[in-house]
């Protein structure tokens, strides 16, 4: 079985073997990258997994900011993706986290009983008061979580998705695929959750705009989570906000984001059982020529770009404000003080 995994990079360096060992532990065989602007290596280490056979990578073909919809569009006219029996489109933050046969995607198929598509929900992973950048898998570090039903107070919660090759496919869009609206039902794609359940009428049929990307969590995750470790450390969240946006000036910074997933109120290891197997592969992808070397200089871009923000003033009180932020998400706090009851804060 061909899978091939779609995504989209700016400064991922330090993190892109993991993701890429981790989803060949999982079963991805192919891998396309399209990169832009890169500064930390992230752009040469590709190009130099893709000599060895392991990636493919391109340039984003994008002209404007819409970086990730037309990399999608250039993506469904390449052989990497033509030729796939799946297609995973998901980012460098984002885990695959297979409970059922031997954790791959073959085994997650298969439990779904081999459907056209399967979406699979979010789990958004805190940063758990972790500050330092630290070159150890991800995956290993942050595992608090919030309810797993419950989102910032909104029971549905959003997907991405796994493609089977015959979907009828009108367009792919981040998150999901699209059909044509004129498609007849009868032509309708075979569709599930990640516990093997058909999703809901209104999410395949796209007829609600406000939740085209998502759906209710509760019972969605039997057979699989999708981890997002959208905040990791507090050092690389502040390289990541340099990378999306990188002019600040006269303009207020806003830490809804890092509340919003910075929900630590569970604990959720089950990922930790990869973690022989992706230290193994991450140690084979290493030892392919001139791999570690680019790894360790982005690495160190990483750290050197962390320092150089915090020798700003504006970034050192970001760091501030987000070290002091509650780690109550914005809705749940204020639902508190709506009842009447004052929260304590706990800081991240």
């Amino acid at each position: 079985m061909r899978i091939t995994a779609v995504t989209c990079i700016k400064n991922e360096g330090p993190f892109l073997l993991e993701w890429i060992a981790y989803n060949r532990v999982i079963g991805v065989t192919d891998h396309l990258f399209y990169s832009n602007d890169c500064t930390d290596a992230s752009d040469r280490m590709l190009d130099r997994l893709a000599e060895h056979g392991v990636v493919q990578h391109l340039p984003n073909p994008a002209e404007g900011r819409n970086y990730q919809m037309e990399a999608l569009k250039d993506a469904a006219k390449q052989a990497i993706v033509r030729d796939a029996d799946w297609l995973w489109i998901a980012d460098v933050d984002e885990f695959l986290n297979i409970h059922v046969g031997d954790n791959t995607i073959p085994a997650l198929i298969a439990a779904c009983g081999d459907p056209q598509a399967i979406s699979l929900t979010f789990q958004f992973f805190a940063s758990s008061g972790i500050e330092t950048f630290e070159d150890v898998p991800v995956i290993s570090q942050f595992t608090r979580c919030h309810n797993p039903d419950l989102w910032c107070g909104e029971s549905a919660i959003e997907v991405k998705s796994l493609v089977r090759k015959d979907f009828p496919l009108q367009y792919y869009g981040a998150h999901r695929p699209f059909f044509k609206s004129s498609l007849p039902e009868r032509k309708r794609p075979t569709w599930t959750d990640g516990s093997g359940r058909k999703v809901p009428h209104k999410f395949l049929v796209a007829a609600n705009k406000r939740r085209i990307r998502k759906f209710p969590a509760a019972g969605a995750r039997a057979f699989a989570t999708l981890n997002h470790y959208a905040l990791r450390s507090l050092d690389s969240y502040l390289v990541k906000n340099d990378r999306g946006d990188v002019n600040r000036e006269n303009r207020d910074f806003d830490d809804t984001y890092w509340r919003e997933r910075n929900d630590g109120a569970m604990e959720d290891r089950t990922i930790l059982r990869m973690l022989p197997r992706l230290e193994a592969e991450i140690a084979a992808l290493k030892s392919l020529p001139g791999i570690a070397d680019l790894h360790d200089e982005a690495v160190a871009l990483h750290r050197a770009k962390r320092d150089e923000l915090l020798a700003q003033e504006g970034y050192r009180a970001m760091q501030a404000q987000l070290r002091a932020a509650s780690t109550l998400p914005p809705e749940e706090e204020a639902l508190l003080y709506d009842i009447g009851d004052t929260p304590v804060l706990e800081m991240a």
